[in-house]
């Protein structure tokens, strides 16, 4: 009775949190963040560089002169120019002070990026964890929610020292700084979270899961479907519920929940509430904060300043970077279902940068956006545009149609006889044989309906297309071999006919095609 007491003052917190949180005008707290933002680096090298302190003078039109006098960064120009002196151990370089922890991306050893994660980011992903709990006072859910533990599980938070800093991935990072108070309601703990081996770590929460009481789970959906398969192997169990009766909610991030629906129904009792999230290595961007949709909300008054570039070609150069001088436009400005380049500034010394992903907006009024893909990972090396999230919807409905379960795809345009194709690999856990050529005929079709610049491009230079259906555990293995093994670590859906050619080799390896 007392434990039930607890939960609805907590749950009364949150509608609390809610109400404290809710920003009624998007436009007024992007000012006040780009101002604020000015402020503080305005003695940094950048700052000085760009003028900051001029810039503060044209109160009335802040936004624009900013626009006017910095140019978009990609993570190469911001690297080579500034942040590499900030791995250095540089201070007051695009942030003021010195930068701790860096964010490493999840590439190839010789292409890692090393994103600055400043004490001002860290409190920023604080504040933001605190819109994600506040979105659940929409979902109405039981007092005793309030009451359970929290399993995340990402990257390790053993973090490596370099010079005079750590690094890890953002997960691994924001884990190990969790606010004192949540300690308690945190799993697997500090001592499990620390261990780098990610199957050892499966292996210890495994053993240790009889012992939590688990409400909400948060994680990358391939990775953490992994681990609750282990927990359902390790205690011979017919589902998740039977030893987490009370898993509530999960939070998903990283990609698109979509694809793992019904797998995520088969290792479990009972329904599960699904909360979307944008946790990036820059930085936490938005949550979802209603249960009518799927849609995540942009965060507008946390230390992180957004602008948006129509995602066209015009706008963007051969390497998939912005055109410097294309205008970008405020969020007051954008339009719904308009596929926008996300541009950020932010609390960590990230200024007018490309952050890579592509965004539409659903609801302009509350902000809310769908990620629609990768600026590089559009498909249109002969014109086709085709983006991420129309290969989404083909490839579902290419699953419901054939009656197989496509949880991974990857694709590259191939030159072969001086003509170019398509070629597709879906890996799905069905052991049904299908006919990889109808499927091929009925994913052309589905995309030709969609896309009329693909429907052209068929027509002219893209002469076919071909489709390969694999295990998706090829897809994770190779992650692994190729990466690393849980935490960020995600399948690219485009790949470039260079690693595309590599990654077909090891297909054909492992299948001794």
């Amino acid at each position: 009775m007392q434990m039930a007491i607890i939960g609805e003052i907590l749950k009364r917190i949150v509608g609390v949190a809610d109400r404290v949180f809710t920003n009624t005008d998007p436009a007024e707290a992007q000012r006040e963040t780009l101002r604020q933002l000015l402020e503080k680096a305005e003695n940094t090298a950048f700052g000085k560089l760009y003028q900051f302190k001029k810039l503060l003078s044209f109160e009335d039109d802040l936004r624009k002169a900013f626009a006017e006098e910095v140019p978009f960064h990609s993570y190469d120009s911001m690297y080579e120019r500034w942040w590499n002196k900030v791995l250095e151990g540089g201070e007051d370089i695009t942030w003021p002070g010195k930068v701790n922890y860096f964010a490493v991306s999840s590439g190839t050893t010789s292409n890692k990026k090393h994103i600055p994660v400043t004490d001002d980011m860290l409190k920023s992903i604080r504040r933001a964890g605190m819109q994600q709990i506040k979105g659940i006072a929409d979902f109405d859910l039981p007092p005793e929610f309030f009451e359970k533990e929290l399993l995340f599980f990402g990257s390790s938070t053993d973090l490596k020292k370099v010079g005079d800093h750590y690094e890890g991935e953002i997960s691994g990072i924001s884990a190990s700084q969790l606010p004192f108070w949540l300690e308690g309601y945190y799993r697997p703990g500090k001592e499990i979270s620390s261990i780098n081996d990610w199957d050892e770590r499966v292996e210890a929460l495994a053993k240790n899961a009889p012992d939590w009481d688990i409400g909400s789970i948060s994680g990358i959906p391939s990775w953490i479907e992994l681990m609750l398969k282990r927990v359902i192997e390790y205690h011979n169990l017919s589902n998740i519920h039977e030893i987490w009766p009370n898993f509530m909610v999960f939070t998903s991030g990283g990609v698109a929940f979509e694809p793992y629906k019904k797998s995520f129904e088969r290792i479990s009792g009972k329904p599960v509430t699904i909360i979307d999230t944008y946790l990036a290595s820059e930085g936490y961007l938005a949550t979802q904060i209603r249960r009518d949709t799927d849609a995540m909300a942009l965060i507008t008054n946390n230390g992180i300043y957004f602008e948006f570039v129509p995602f066209t070609d015009e706008n963007m150069d051969e390497d998939g970077n912005i055109r410097q001088g294309v205008k970008a436009i405020n969020i007051e400005e954008v339009e719904e279902g308009v596929q926008y380049v996300l541009i950020i500034s932010t609390v960590a010394g990230a200024w007018r940068y490309m952050i890579g992903d592509t965004i539409e907006f659903t609801d302009k009024k509350r902000t809310e956006i769908r990620i629609t893909g990768r600026t590089k990972h559009f498909l249109n090396v002969v014109g086709s545009q085709l983006s991420v999230i129309q290969m989404n919807r083909a490839v579902k409905e290419l699953g419901e149609e054939f009656g197989i379960e496509i949880k991974e795809f990857t694709v590259a345009a191939i030159l072969e006889d001086d003509n170019y194709l398509h070629r597709w690999y879906f890996g799905t856990d069905n052991d049904q044989e299908k006919d990889e050529l109808k499927v091929a005929q009925r994913l052309d079709d589905i995309l030709r309906g969609a896309n009329k610049n693909y429907n052209v491009a068929r027509t002219k230079a893209l002469k076919s297309v071909q489709v390969r259906i694999i295990p998706d555990e090829l897809f994770r293995q190779w992650t692994e071999e190729t990466n690393q093994k849980g935490g960020q670590v995600k399948m690219p859906r485009v790949m470039k006919e260079e690693e595309f050619l590599e990654w077909e080799k090891y297909v054909a390896k492992k299948l001794k095609r």
